[in-house]
């Protein structure tokens, strides 16, 4: 399978390229103990060549490309007696006679380190207790369902008691809010009571301890508090649960910590979105948690990851696309950013304070529970009451007599569905594209407001309403989502069309303040940040991508970013905010550094992208994705339909069963949901595995990939940190080995991925076995092998074999290609292995180690 594979994405180097650039000269250079010899004969058999000059360029001169410089890496560690090689090695010192000159002088230095420490052997869990925790965690869901169920069918009862909209109006906000206290109160008062304080504590996944880890996680999570984040409230909520949050703190991001007693934020420090600094992390099959303390006045940027046993001391500022790792200290006063994160003179902190006080605070906060209670809640349970009561199809159903098998309720749910379904979006579609436009005109550019006042509430809310995952996967990766973001508020230039122009996750803060340039190609998880925040005020600024440029997948764009037209922005770079404007190159890691804008085997298609064969080729392409919208529409409103006909029949036997049939619909509806996906996946593959491509994005076969790319999957992270995430990985065509942990991992093409026996991959973690280059597309296999560990947001790229009980940090981008060998360390952004010591928790010590080992030069 990998040789195959192999075969497919490494070819030798384009022979036309090759007799154009004569490659000759000496094999052996003289010096630095023969290591340059010994290189040379290891490039010259990747390459297909006699022998090659030690002075060739991998990538100019010898048309090499990642991929094969991977391999090279993989064969250097493989030699006793020469020194390791990483990527970023190799596009630093982009010869044989440089890389090697640059190695021996880091030996002095790397001899003086200690060898780097294996990776632990994971520990099987039995089988007993990973079923027992299975079925544990489906009778606590039920037992929850149940509860909710009785609770809803107490509360309907009470409200139908009133008359007249005043009386229906009381008892709705009397029901809305108890329920309301009762759904925020629960998740708290469960916390304490299942685990008291959290510990610096280690435990194995699938006992007793995790159990009840798990319950407090989904509890706290669920909790409708979570939906206030960016307000006061959500600190306070925070502190019920036992953070140690000061004055003045403003939290962003939606990623919920759960080891809250081991959280420590200072006051003034402002957390952007998608920052993680959850207090745990699992581990080789075991669950570690450990405290994450950060100082007054810090700032933490977005999509950051703070592991256990970090800390940020008073003033500090860690930036965006980076990362602590366990045992990382940032002292009083200074600036990181990378992963993993080092120090720096970039100021983070762009936008100048305002006058922001704790009354501020405080009556934005009421006035957010004013709004809540006097308004939302009303309107929820008071509004569903009178649809249900006054709308004919559903009172019907309530109706004694009422008969599941009628025909006349799937007549009903079918109306009723292509209403909701159609008619939501069309609506949505003319809200997105009115409201937020309207709203903006109170928002100026550049002008600098303080937090919690109107404009701070309105850029909250253009934000919610311009960034619906719905429209962006519908339009996603094809030419319509270009009208999209225009009709949105992007300024897209003068567009050459691709039909491949963004994918289906592009996300922004506003997106009348994003421009992006004309020929530009962006694959997917794009974050445009038009908003700069300090602990007191915030700005709107314009976000300018350059013209002719690719930025790869999960990347975070600030506005001011120092990137020009025709750039190469990689998987997971971090954009830089300082120095010369980047041009006509490409960009890799965090911190970036420069690498070539494209190879020989990425332009191999340019001649479909001009002329009338390109014209012919767009607009086949457009005509497939059409049919791959439509027929996802139909998936998706047939998934609606049939949970309609469930939700119908539920109203309909109610009087028979009462409150346990809410609880059965909503298990019916998670597991329906399930197989309906996975079964719709499969029927497109036909039930056969994907195989390692190289194509066009004009070739039918990477249409028909973006086709499964739409497979809705959003409903995964429900089975995050149980045993039916692994089932449905297995239904979907994963080889999953036996008891595997995931807690909300990513799988882009399922049936390419081979994960082993007791593998531990950590939330937000992402195997992605493809890329798209320009107009190039490439898949290959990733293969995990026993006990290996993906860290928390980690992402592997496509072509990847990682070894028995091997482990990649949290936020490290493992680069296609590269073979991690067993029991192997890696870390950072290009991930190099690990060198010195592992880091031992404080869990596992008493006292955390302040320090970390020393990366490679990854």
């Amino acid at each position: 399978m990998v040789e195959k594979s192999v075969e497919v994405l490494t070819p030798e180097p384009d022979d036309s390229a090759l007799t154009q650039r004569r490659i000759n000269g000496t094999a052996a250079g003289t010096g630095t103990a023969g290591a340059e010899k010994d290189f040379a004969d290891l490039l010259a058999g990747l390459v297909k060549a006699e022998q090659i000059s030690v002075d060739s360029h991998f990538f100019e001169d010898l048309c090499a490309n990642s991929l094969v410089m991977a391999q090279f890496c993989a064969r250097v560690r493989k030699c006793d007696g020469l020194p390791p090689v990483s990527m970023k090695d190799i596009y630093q010192y982009p010869t044989i006679r440089s890389l090697a000159t640059a190695l021996a002088a880091e030996t002095p230095e790397s001899e003086s380190m200690p060898a780097s420490e294996p990776a632990e052997t994971v520990t099987p869990v039995s089988r007993k207790a990973y079923l027992l925790c299975g079925t544990a965690q489906t009778l606590i869901f039920l037992v929850y369902c149940i509860a909710m169920g009785t609770v809803t069918v107490r509360g309907y009862e009470w409200v139908s008691r009133g008359s007249g909209l005043l009386h229906l109006y009381l008892r709705s906000l009397v029901f809305g809010s108890v329920a309301m206290l009762a759904l925020c109160l629960f998740p708290i008062a469960a916390k304490w009571i299942l685990v008291g304080r959290w510990k610096p504590q280690e435990f194995p996944v699938w006992g007793l301890a995790y159990l009840r880890f798990w319950t407090v996680k989904v509890l706290v999570n669920a909790n409708p508090m979570r939906f206030y984040v960016g307000n006061p409230l959500y600190v306070l909520y925070l502190r019920a649960l036992g953070a140690r949050i000061g004055k003045n703190v403003t939290i962003l991001s939606q990623s919920v910590p759960v080891c809250t007693d081991l959280v420590t934020i200072g006051a003034g420090t402002v957390i952007r979105k998608e920052s993680h600094f959850a207090g745990y992390r699992a581990h080789a099959g075991r669950i570690q948690t450990g405290r994450v303390t950060i100082g007054r006045d810090a700032f933490v940027g977005e999509k950051t990851v703070l592991d256990i046993d970090t800390s940020m001391g008073d003033r500090s500022q860690l930036g965006y696309a980076s990362a602590l790792q366990s045992g990382d200290s940032v002292p009083d006063g200074e600036r990181w950013h990378g992963s993993p994160a080092e120090r720096t003179d970039v100021d983070y902190v762009r936008v100048p304070a305002a006058r922001c006080g704790s009354l501020r605070r405080t009556l934005f906060g009421l006035g957010s529970v004013l709004q809540l209670f006097v308004f939302s809640v009303p309107l929820m349970v008071g509004g569903a009451y009178i649809v249900v009561t006054e709308i004919p199809v559903l009172s019907r159903l309530l109706e004694p007599g009422a008969q599941l098998t009628a025909a006349t309720l799937y007549v009903d749910a079918l109306i009723l569905s292509v209403v909701l379904f159609f008619g939501s979006i069309v609506l949505g579609l003319a809200w997105q594209f009115t409201v937020p436009r309207l709203l903006s005109l109170a928002i100026k550019p550049d002008r600098v407001y303080p937090l919690y006042g109107l404009q701070y509430s309105l850029h909250r809310m253009i934000a919610r309403m311009t960034n619906i995952k719905f429209f962006g996967w519908l339009f996603g990766d094809s030419s319509y989502i270009v009208h999209y973001l225009r009709f949105l508020g992007y300024d897209l230039s003068k567009v050459v069309q691709t039909g491949s122009n963004f994918g289906t996750h592009v996300q922004h803060e506003s997106p009348y303040l994003t421009t992006v340039g004309s020929g530009t190609m962006v694959a997917d998880g794009l974050s445009v940040m038009n908003a700069e925040f300090s602990g007191t005020s915030f700005r709107v600024s314009r976000a300018v991508i350059g013209p002719r440029s690719f930025l790869g997948n999960n990347i975070a764009y600030p506005a001011g970013g120092r990137t020009g037209e025709n750039t190469l922005l990689a998987t997971k770079v971090m954009i830089p905010l300082d120095g010369e404007v980047r041009e006509g190159t490409g960009l890799l890691g965090a911190p970036c550094f420069e690498v070539p804008r494209t190879v020989e085997r990425d332009t191999r298609f340019d001649h479909l992208r001009t002329g009338e064969e390109f014209r012919r080729n767009l607009a086949a392409k457009d005509r497939y994705n059409r049919r791959t919208m439509a027929f996802w529409l139909f998936l998706r409103w047939v998934h609606a339909f049939v949970l309609t006909v469930c939700g119908l029949a539920t109203l309909d036997v109610f009087g028979a069963i009462g409150p346990l049939v809410i609880a059965l619909y909503l298990a019916i509806a998670l597991a329906f949901t399930g197989c309906y996906f996975t079964l719709s996946e499969r029927l497109i593959t036909r039930f056969r595995p994907l195989e390692p491509r190289i194509c066009s994005i004009y070739d039918p076969y990477f249409w028909w990939h973006e086709r499964l790319w739409k497979v809705p999957e959003q409903y995964l992270k429900l089975f995050s940190g149980t045993p039916y995430k692994t089932l449905l990985w297995r239904m979907l065509g994963v080889r999953v080995g036996k008891r595997v942990f995931d807690d909300g991992a990513g799988l882009t093409e399922r049936s390419l991925t081979t994960i082993g026996d007791f593998c531990t991959l950590n939330q937000g973690s992402t195997i992605q076995c493809h890329s798209q280059e320009d107009g190039t597309f490439k898949s290959d296999h990733i293969v995990l092998g026993t006990g290996c560990t993906l860290g928390v947001n980690a992402l592997v790229h496509y072509g990847v074999t990682m070894g028995d009980h091997a482990q990649l940090a949290a936020d490290a981008f493992l680069m296609k290609g590269e073979e991690v060998p067993a029991h192997a360390r890696w870390v950072g952004n290009p991930a190099a292995e690990a060198r010195g010591n592992a880091y031992q928790p404080a869990a596992l010590n008493g006292s955390p180690q302040h320090g970390r080992p020393a990366p490679g030069r990854g």
